[in-house]
């Protein structure tokens, strides 16, 4: 959404942990037809408020595509804090909040994966080329 090369095949979306957004978030995964990804068909797995409030990470496979929710992704406290730099943005029509490249490069140096790592260093790049280009 902030611009960079690189294509992922999963959606991220952190959430507020309260107990309407639970609800709403149950409501909508059901919509979707969530399944979680990569577990056996037989797992029992019951999608409402009570069981992501027992979670913090869930990975799914939805009728839309990969979804990961994340209560509170590496590197930063959670929905709160993100929402306090997050931009809105306009996706075919439909306004979203997307985390701030700021905050997005923090919560890849702060995963350590090695190719979040790599990622962060694409996105630092993004954010001098924005630097450069923002009118002083």
């Amino acid at each position: 959404m902030h611009g960079s090369p690189t294509l992922t095949n999963d959606l991220d979306l952190c959430y507020a942990n309260d107990r309407d957004n639970l609800a709403a978030l149950a409501r909508a995964l059901k919509r979707l037809h969530a399944k979680l990804r990569g577990a056996p068909e037989n797992v029992p797995f019951l999608l409402d408020a009570r069981t992501l409030a027992g979670g913090d990470h869930f990975a799914f496979a939805t009728d839309a595509g990969s979804l990961d929710i994340l209560g509170t992704p590496v590197g930063v406290s959670g929905f709160e804090e993100l929402s306090r730099t997050a931009e809105t943005m306009d996706l075919d029509g439909l306004t979203v909040r997307v985390a701030s490249l700021d905050d997005l490069i923090r919560m890849k140096l702060a995963s350590r994966r090695p190719k979040d790592l790599i990622e962060a260093e694409v996105l630092g790049a993004l954010r001098e080329e924005i630097d450069r280009r923002r009118p002083r």
